[in-house]
């Protein structure tokens, strides 16, 4: 499929089960996978549309879907295994979008050998997409995204409540992201947040979102120094407008015993 046709995949898919949804939920349609960790009737129905889809296109490669793993832990092993793959995250922001905020999001990414090739998040309340590909760039709606630079101390954001408190290092106190990686990783990008920090990392949310920061000219990675791809396996990552941003993090972060 080309890039354009899975984009369009994702706003159709968005549009018939998602968009219909959002402040009409039914108490039915909404369930917890574990305590305080929500999911929907519009996750599950997106997620085997969106798969359904990748898989006639691509009979060969293994779909990763963050739904189908709740029910079937084994398949991060025969993602990790496949030379081609997809994540699929059907509504990432699931909590926002039960509470009738739009910031949520669809997403998906393609994989090769672990390394991210091509992504797609798409914000259907917002009606902005964001697509990258390897070597190309990422785009909004069209226009190509370059991340500006960070001007005094850089400010960062978690979802983290305990790495809220206090400070790291020097640099100034963390505040709350947007509870989406689909829509914290734009605001990255576009300059409302110089970092953020983030534990135990799932491919859904940071394989495509990862992608989209690095070809701005951001940087994705553990606290050694590493690049992310979608096989990484860490308790905390770091995505940085910058790579003097990331090391000055990833140092503050890692000489800091209450996220260790």
């Amino acid at each position: 499929m080309e890039t354009d046709e899975v984009l369009r995949l994702l706003q159709d898919v968005a549009a018939e089960v998602v968009n219909p949804r959002f402040r009409s939920l039914d108490e039915a349609e909404i369930a917890e996978k574990q305590p305080g960790d929500l999911v929907t009737a519009a996750d599950h129905e997106s997620e085997e549309l969106l798969t359904a889809a990748l898989l006639e296109a691509y009979p060969d490669a293994v779909v990763l879907g963050e739904e189908a793993y709740a029910t079937d832990p084994h398949l991060i092993q025969r993602f990790v295994d496949a030379e081609h793959a997809f994540t699929v995250d059907p509504v990432d922001g699931t909590r926002n979008f039960v509470h009738g905020s739009p910031d949520h999001a669809v997403m998906c990414a393609e994989v090769v050998g672990g390394e991210t090739t091509r992504a797609w998040v798409w914000q259907p309340q917002h009606e902005t997409a964001y697509v990258a590909e390897r070597g190309g760039g990422t785009w909004r709606n069209g226009e190509r995204l370059t991340r500006p630079p960070v001007v005094g101390d850089p400010v960062g954001a978690t979802s983290r409540r305990r790495w809220r408190t206090g400070r790291l290092g020097d640099l100034p106190q963390l505040r709350n992201t947007w509870w989406c990686c689909g829509v914290d990783y734009p605001h990255l990008i576009e300059g409302d947040t110089d970092y953020l920090l983030y534990g135990h990392p799932k491919p859904w949310d940071h394989a495509p979102t990862g992608l989209l920061v690095t070809e701005a000219g951001g940087v994705v990675g553990d606290l050694e120094g590493n690049a992310y791809t979608a096989w990484t396996h860490t308790s905390l990552i770091v995505a940085a407008a910058d790579r003097t941003t990331y090391d000055r993090v990833r140092q503050a972060v890692a000489a800091d015993s209450r996220l260790g």
